[in-house]
């Protein structure tokens, strides 16, 4: 097939299969998908060695780690949109340059708010460049089986790349100085300027109507407090001023809501979500992603402080679940493709990580292998939910808004994989702290950190025996929240069996 770079598709044209130049175009678009999944757990290993050069303060450090996410979260919404009015294409090579751009300042860094700053474009970069890709690909795979199977690798990539960043970090670390780990981004971002405007088509909506500037802050005012609360929920419980700051921004995502509703020209059209199986794509979406990131709180913990891992060994070891995601999601497309419904799949996948999380709710002290067999299964399970919820919702979306579809299923993503981790890792530290006795000392009882702290500092027999405790205390945390986990993936599966049952998807 070959594509007009200055097309609209907004037609219902009968499709026409994607042939070499779509399939190398898809490679080219993946590599930066990678490298923006990897850039949020990047800096795991690089820390110290930042910590040693630029010597931020703690306020300041906390910044560097969370800057990114924050407002890749925050502007997905408005860069979906946008992207659909001045092209996706564009907006993608330009976010190609901000990203490159920042990663390079990044890793030149001399001070800790010149970093920050770095971390900060590189988030911005990032929100044009993750709708923009799937985006692309809805146009580029006008075919339902072709448009299913790239998804499907689309979301393994995704999914990949977040295990992948950690041990990028770690060797890159242990053989160059920190700032490598932002060089990587380079290379990628280079060959995307210079195949993206060969290769990829450009598109965008052909009446967008005139751009809402005031949604833009309503939509950072309704998703940062949300996010910012549920993070600071996981790290350091339920306080006051975290439920109040969740709370704020869901009276400014009411307000988001009611102009959407209510203007001529929406950033979110209303119509969008009446597409067909778009609303119940939405909301599994963000129930997969609780499961998939509660997890991840209790599997890291377990592999460093349980087991005893070192930081670089925990992150080898967390690999080797990943050799699975990347079968899930073509697996996953097969069976819808030889005539399985749709929803029978995705009430599968989640039933799949349902048992990840049944498997994780046996684990003991000592379950290394099992403990990673549990994650593999639960993120199969996951790919195959997010590949076909991915696909089942870009279908059902107009293809002149596919950058607003997109970035609403990334932003669903994000909102659900803070409120696991906060309600998950909420329910293993009760527990936790319910395991521990009375006589442990007080940050004993806070925190498994706590106590390896405490017990470092204890004489010999006595540091021993509260480490044990802690150990087993948290274990059996991590075995409650497995089975929250599991009732509430086992529902989803019930809820997607159900409402996907009848949703039979359009094909352009």
């Amino acid at each position: 097939m070959t594509t007009n770079p200055t097309m609209n598709p907004t037609s219902t044209a009968t499709p026409v299969r994607a042939g070499r130049r779509e399939w190398t175009a898809l490679g080219v678009l993946m590599l930066p998908l990678l490298l923006v999944s990897m850039d949020v757990s990047v800096l795991y290993f690089a820390t110290p060695a930042i910590s040693a050069d630029l010597r931020p303060s703690g306020t300041q450090q906390l910044w560097i780690f969370d800057i990114y996410g924050f407002v890749l979260a925050g502007l997905l919404m408005t860069m979906g949109s946008l992207g659909d009015r001045v092209g996706r294409r564009r907006l993608l090579l330009m976010g190609a340059a901000a990203f490159g751009g920042a990663s390079l300042l990044a890793a030149y860094a001399d001070s800790a708010e010149t970093l920050i700053a770095a971390r900060a474009v590189l988030g911005i970069g990032g929100a044009t460049l993750m709708p923009s890709t799937m985006a692309l690909l809805r146009t580029m795979f006008t075919d339902p089986a072709q448009r299913a199977k790239a998804i499907g690798l689309w979301s393994g990539v995704m999914t990949g790349g977040i295990a992948l960043g950690s041990v990028m970090s770690g060797i890159l670390v242990e053989h160059f100085w920190w700032g490598s780990v932002f060089l990587v981004n380079l290379p990628a971002m280079a060959l995307l300027l210079v195949l993206g405007p060969v290769l990829l088509p450009e598109s965008k909506n052909p009446a967008p109507g005139r751009f809402d500037w005031l949604s833009v802050p309503l939509s950072l005012a309704a998703v940062l407090p949300v996010i910012y609360g549920l993070k600071k929920i996981t790290s350091e419980g339920w306080h006051p001023q975290y439920v109040l700051c969740i709370t704020v921004g869901l009276l400014f995502a009411a307000l988001f809501a009611h102009r959407q509703r209510t203007g001529t020209s929406p950033l979110i059209p209303p119509a969008l979500f009446r597409g067909h199986g778009f609303t119940p794509a939405l909301v599994l979406t963000l129930v997969c992603a609780f499961g998939m990131m509660g997890s991840a709180v209790f599997t890291t913990q377990y592999l460093q402080s349980v087991l005893g891992k070192s930081p670089l060994e925990a992150a080898l070891w967390s690999l080797l679940p990943s050799v699975l995601i990347g079968i899930a999601g073509p697996v996953a497309t097969q069976l819808v493709q030889r005539g399985v419904h749709r929803g029978y799949v995705v009430a599968a996948g989640f039933a799949v990580s349902a048992a990840g999380y049944g498997l994780l709710s046996l684990a003991g002290t000592d379950s290394l292998w099992l403990v990673l067999a549990a994650a593999g299964v639960l993120a199969c399970g996951a790919v195959m939910v997010l590949s076909q919820l991915t696909d089942l919702a870009m279908s059902g979306a107009p293809v002149e808004r596919a950058g607003t579809a997109s970035s609403l299923l990334e932003t669903g993503t994000e909102f659900g994989g803070a409120l696991g981790m906060a309600v998950l890792g909420s329910i293993g530290t009760a527990l936790y702290r319910h395991g521990m006795p009375d006589t442990a000392p007080a940050e004993s009882r806070e925190t498994l950190g706590g106590a390896l702290a405490g017990a470092a500092h204890m004489p010999g027999r006595a540091g021993a025996s509260l480490l044990a405790t802690a150990r087993e205390a948290f274990t059996g945390g991590m075995q409650g929240a497995a089975i929250a986990g599991a009732v509430i993936l086992a529902l989803a599966a019930v809820g997607a069996a159900v409402t996907l049952r009848r949703i039979e998807v359009r094909q352009k």
